[in-house]
Formats: structure tokens, sequence, C-alpha cells
């Protein structure tokens, strides 16, 4: 192991410069925690780095509840002047995560209080936004279209604080707040849907099913560029990835599992099993556990809330087995699999197989 009197005895003896020691500290640090004792081909994945960062969010949440209260106490007694009371609050809410977030994140490096904190700007900057440009008595009468540009605006700020601190949640964040915005924009233009048949289903013939289809393959495949960046996946552009993966893997089976779940027959199941051999497939390729999972997850979901019957109790059967079989044996087919399909993909740009 090299350590640190390793590198600054590099640098002076000018093997090493002072920004090529820093990088590959850098380097070093962002494969410690979850990536220190990988198995090879498994896959990184870290939500905390050890209790102390919990203890922080624990932190957040209640001062977060306490400065909702008092804010909320304030706005309820000059409700005639509430626009301004909620923008000047959120505003000073938002210097104020930043600054915890220059030091949590930017110097400390926490995992788990950068997702904390991603969702309370995030959540902030809605809520200031929506304060000063949503019409309360619109909304009131089911009426959506003021929201959108609180919404779009509250990415663009959200956008600005992942590309100072390069949260990979904040990613994650973007991406279902684009989502959103293409639903309220559907809604405004060709009316609500009062139903999930309605929104999600192909036979229903509107906007919202091919919505969610294109968002889900645009995240798919940003998800895709962070993860041909980095292939051995030591950098944060990895995580970038996975949460996008996390994403995008619902947005894209929720309509064909929704349309082939709708028929109830056992055509509808094999078909479905056929779409999540296919979307295994990719999965493995890519060595993307998180996309598969994230995929068969939302589908048990449906099952279990929307369609509880017999052929859902199958299908939650089925999958089970199909993720237990993938686990045992994922990194033995991922290599048949590239031995097979080499040529066809630039494989220099995905993980190595093992």
């Amino acid at each position: 192991m090299i350590s640190d009197h390793d590198l600054r005895a590099a640098v002076a003896s000018g093997l090493l410069s002072e920004s090529q020691a820093a990088r590959l500290t850098a380097l070093a640090h962002s494969r410690s925690g979850a990536r220190e004792n990988l198995e090879p081909g498994d896959e990184p994945f870290e939500l905390f780095k050890g209790f102390n960062e919990i203890f922080i969010v624990v932190g957040l949440g209640i001062l977060t509840a306490g400065w909702i209260a008092v804010n909320g106490l304030t706005v309820a007694t000059e409700f005639v002047n509430y626009k301004t009371q909620a923008t000047g609050a959120t505003a000073v809410g938002a210097v104020f995560v930043w600054l915890i977030a220059e030091y949590f994140i930017r110097r400390r490096r926490m995992v788990a209080p950068a997702i904390a904190l991603s969702i309370l700007f995030a959540a902030n900057a809605f809520v200031g936004f929506n304060a000063h440009f949503a019409q309360p008595f619109m909304l009131a009468q089911d009426d959506l279209s003021s929201l959108p540009l609180p919404l779009g605006l509250s990415i663009l700020a959200l956008g600005v604080f992942w590309y100072r601190f390069k949260v990979p949640f904040a990613m994650a964040l973007m991406a279902l707040g684009v989502f959103g915005l293409a639903m309220l924009v559907a809604a405004n233009t060709s009316g609500q849907a009062f139903s999930i048949e309605e929104m999600f289903l192909l036979s229903a013939g509107g906007a919202y099913a091919w919505i969610t289809l294109v968002v889900g393959a645009l995240v798919f495949a940003l998800a895709m560029y962070f993860d041909m960046s980095d292939p051995h996946r030591v950098t944060r552009r990895s995580a970038q990835g996975f949460w996008l993966h996390v994403v995008a893997a619902p947005a894209l089976i929720n309509t064909i599992a929704l349309s082939l779940m709708d028929r109830g027959d056992s055509t509808g199941q094999f078909l479905l099993l056929a779409v999540m051999i296919g979307f295994a497939m990719v999965a493995i390729v890519i060595d993307r556990r998180s996309f598969l999972i994230a995929a068969i997850g939302y589908i048990v979901s449906l099952a279990m809330t929307v369609f509880e019957n017999d052929g859902a109790a199958l299908t939650v059967l089925l999958l089970g087995l199909f993720l237990v079989a993938l686990g045992a044996f994922w990194t033995q087919i991922r290599a048949f699999l590239l031995r097979r399909i080499f040529g066809f993909l630039p494989l220099d740009r995905l993980p190595p197989a093992h």
C-alpha cells in the first residue's frame, strides 16, 4: 500500500507533481469504503460510510423540521404577505444548505449527508419557486398550469447544486424532476388522467405512456454515458450512472409491464417474462445489477398493489427465482455473453469480464 509519506517523497523527488499526487489521493479515497473490499465484478454501492453520517442526517432532519415549524408559523400569521415570507425563508434556507454542503460534501466527502442535502436543496427550491410563481387558487381547482415553471426552475437550481458538488443522487433527482415536468406539460395540454390505465397503458392512446418510455430511454442513455466514461468504476461518474439506472429502469419497464399485466392471461405473463429476460441481458452486459433490480422491484410493487390476483402472485414467484439464479451465476453468465457479442459492442468501454 502506498502511504501519504510515499506520495510526499515521490513529489519531493520529482517522480510525481503535486497535482498528480492530489489526483491519486482523491482516486484512492473514492475507491475506499464500499469499493475497498469488493469482489471482482461486483457493483459499487454506498449509502453511508459510518454511523456518524447517519447521526448527521438525523440532525439535519431535526433541524429541517424546526426550520419548517418556525417559518410555517410566520407564514400563517402573515398570510396576506405569504409569498414574500415564503420566498425569503427559502432563499435563506438555500444559502444555509449550500454552506453546510460546502463542509460536509466538498471538505468531508460524506455520502449520506450529501444525499440528504441534495433532497433538502431540491425541496427548498421547489417550495420557494412554487410560492412565488404558482397560483394557489388555480391549484385548488385542479388547474396545474402554474406548476411547470416552478418545477423547471427547481430542476435548474438543482443542476447548479450538482455542478458544484457532483452529488450522484442529485442527478437522479433531476431525472425525476424532468419526468414530472414532462407529465405536467402533458396534463396541461392533453388533459389530466384519472386512472393508471389512462396514464400508462399503450392501449389508452394517451401521451403519458410514450413520455415515460422516452424519458426512460434518455435517462438510460445518460447513465450509459457516465458508465462508459468510467468502465473500471473508480470515480464518481460510476455512482452517477448507478443512480440514473435506478430511475431509468422503472420508467422503461413501467408502460410495458402495465400493458402486459393488464391482459391478465398466461400470454401476458409469458411476454412479461420475455421482456424481463431482455432487460436482464442488457443489465448483465453493462454489468448493472441496479438497473435490473430497479425494474423487477417496480414490477413486484405493481403486482402486489395494482394487480392483486393469482397471475400477479405467480409473476412475483418467477421473478424471485429469476433474481436468485442471476445473483448466483452473474459473473459466469456475463463472461459467456461477452464472448458471444465480441466485436458488436465497444467492450473496452464496458467493465471487464472476470
